[in-house]
């Protein structure tokens, strides 16, 4: 049995990293995890598991890791420890030990995820990797009344790639809303079970294109739905347990 098993709540920048899953050559957030705590933990270390596998240019304010620890820092000065052993724009913002048998991503009950869009009509040097620029007009109350499509159980195929790993492109989504955050920045916010790859980001991409959603969610073709919205305006924002 494990000394621990350690849930970790992480950040992170998302622009230098080609996603979560490690890959050889390529800098991800898993590699970097997994190096940290290669120098912190006994080499018995074990069972990684995240809860949201994020794409290239993806960032994060809560995504969660679980894993099983022998020798190392305790929970309590885990983050620390870890923190010291990551790079600047990776964090662990808490650490706790959970029940053996928890899992960072098939416990979960749901995902949150935000899209950030600056629509100025000047672009921004400091949003520039942090939201979608885009200087047009943007109607919060159409999009919000489109978007409550979204809500319910839906075959999504539509907005994930045509060659897929998925099996089930089906996702129940609970909550999706547009919102004003301040004269600059709108964000668009959905909570589902799971997401399919890409799902946010081309929801974004269709609404942004004036397209109605409710023909879409019930398993048209990928072909029919819009854009892919680019990454780096999308933050996983939180994930429930």
């Amino acid at each position: 049995m494990p000394d621990v098993r350690l849930k970790l709540t992480i950040e992170y920048d998302g622009t230098a990293f080609r996603g979560w899953a490690a890959q050889p050559g390529q800098r991800t957030v898993e590699g970097e995890i997994r190096r940290a705590i290669d120098r912190l933990y006994s080499p018995g270390w074990k069972n990684l598991a995240v809860a949201g596998r994020t794409d290239t240019g993806v960032h994060a304010l809560a995504n969660v890791v679980s894993l099983d620890t022998y020798e190392g820092p305790p929970p309590e000065r885990a983050a620390a420890a870890l923190n010291g052993a990551l790079p600047l724009d990776l964090a662990v913002v808490r650490a706790e030990a959970v029940h053996e048998m928890f899992n960072a991503r098939f416990d979960a009950r749901s995902r949150s995820y935000r899209y950030r869009i600056w629509h100025r009509r000047q672009r921004s040097a400091l949003e520039a990797r942090r939201a979608l620029w885009h200087p047009y007009r943007i109607d919060l109350d159409a999009l919000n009344e489109n978007a409550q499509a979204l809500l319910g159980r839906h075959d999504f195929r539509a907005f994930t790639p045509k060659e897929t790993q998925h099996r089930v492109l089906v996702r129940t989504v609970e909550r999706a809303r547009w919102l004003e955050v301040d004269e600059a920045v709108v964000a668009f916010e959905i909570t589902a079970d799971a997401f399919l790859r890409h799902m946010v980001r081309t929801i974004v991409g269709t609404m942004l294109a004036g397209r109605d959603l409710a023909p879409l969610v019930e398993g048209r073709p990928r072909s029919e739905a819009g854009l892919t919205a680019p990454p780096h305006g999308l933050y996983l924002t939180d994930v429930a347990y």
